[in-house]
């Protein structure tokens, strides 16, 4: 049985439902979202396309849709103004209309890329994500972020644009290796200690169960992981306030990606090694001096490193120069999400360089 459905509630009238169900349903869920065809876009990747398009467009066709699909190639490298450009050649050479609807299937990659896509055809055409990936069901899929990367850092050239609806299918997530989907754990873990510290207790009990894929375990944990970023999506849509603290270790994971290679960790990877880090920064704040022990963050610290990150060996003073491009900078510095206790974020910013390198270096070594 799906869990109930996650509602964004956003003004203007562009709420809208994340659903955990079969990606078969997708053709109701549509017409539940005012989404007509004839026409449906579908973009996907070169390693999702022969695993689940055909299921997907089957259920399009049968329904009444037309569907044209492109397929981009997998990974990081995608995310460019190339490739940007190729689907915008793509999408108006099929004489596309603004209620043409662009169906993202994928990952974040995809729902990135493809949603930038949607965002600037014809100043913007309806998005729908069907996301395959752990970390994009219950992340990246949610909130309307959408960008391409460049050579200066990753998704500074980007749009806010909201989806019309999500449909994440858990059973696609059996395709997934284990490295994408224990990574891809990383965002659910972030949920839970920044907000609902119930949430983390139950990731700690059921851990077992949930890297097992156990269907009754996994679709709820998603959707309870979801329905926090949802939250914080109504609260605050543009990052003006509380959606920073979904930057937790984001700002040193960016750097991590930059530095190790787009690709050479997956996202998910550096955001577990950057909540190692601000963990610990956490700590050393409270104390006021380098901490020697993480004190009330160590069970925190102990269900980040069930995710299993491998540590990069890279140089400290170019993981603290490569922040300092991050695109969370403002006039007053780079800001670092941190934690008074699990469940309390907050900014930190003219952060001690010694309590940084000292939150690196753990990280690196932990």
């Amino acid at each position: 049985m799906s869990p109930p459905a996650v509602h964004v509630a956003l003004s203007e009238g562009r709420s809208y439902a994340v659903h955990f169900e079969p990606l078969a349903t997708a053709p109701m869920h549509l017409r539940e979202a005012g989404l007509s065809g004839p026409l449906a876009l579908v973009v996907t990747d070169e390693t999702v396309g022969p695993l689940h398009l055909g299921a997907l467009a089957d259920a399009l066709r049968a329904d009444g849709w037309t569907v044209e699909a492109t397929a981009v190639p997998a990974g990081e490298g995608s995310k460019s103004l190339d490739q940007l450009s190729a689907l915008h050649d793509w999408a108006l050479g099929l004489g596309i209309d603004r209620q043409t609807p662009l169906l993202a299937l994928g990952g974040g990659v995809v729902g990135d890329l493809a949603g930038f896509a949607a965002a600037t055809l014809l100043r913007g055409i309806p998005l729908v994500h069907l996301p395959t990936t752990t970390i994009s069901q219950v992340d990246s899929a949610i909130g309307g972020k959408t960008g391409i990367n460049h050579a200066t850092g990753k998704n500074l050239v980007g749009a806010f644009h909201q989806p019309r609806l999500v449909l994440a299918d858990p059973a696609t997530l059996d395709t997934l290796d284990e490295r994408a989907f224990r990574s891809g754990l990383a965002e659910a873990v972030k949920h839970a200690l920044i907000s609902d510290p119930a949430l983390a207790d139950r990731l700690d009990r059921e851990w077992d169960t949930l890297v097992a894929r156990q269907p009754d375990v996994l679709a709820p944990l998603l959707r309870d992981a979801a329905a926090v970023k949802a939250r914080v999506i109504e609260a605050d849509e543009r990052e003006a306030g509380e959606r920073a603290f979904l930057n937790f270790g984001h700002t040193f994971g960016h750097a991590l990606e930059k530095e190790a290679g787009y690709g050479t960790l997956t996202h998910g990877e550096a955001v577990a090694l950057g909540m190692r880090a601000a963990l610990h920064l956490s700590e050393s704040l409270r104390l006021g001096q380098v901490a020697e022990a993480l004190g009330p963050f160590a069970e925190a610290d102990r269900l980040v490193a069930r995710l299993d990150p491998p540590a990069p060996t890279l140089a400290i003073d170019a993981l603290m120069a490569a922040t300092e491009a991050d695109k969370k900078r403002t006039a007053a510095g780079v800001r670092y999400v941190v934690l008074d206790a699990v469940g309390r974020p907050r900014l930190a910013a003219d952060v001690d360089d010694a309590l940084l390198r000292a939150a690196w270096r753990y990280a690196l070594s932990a």
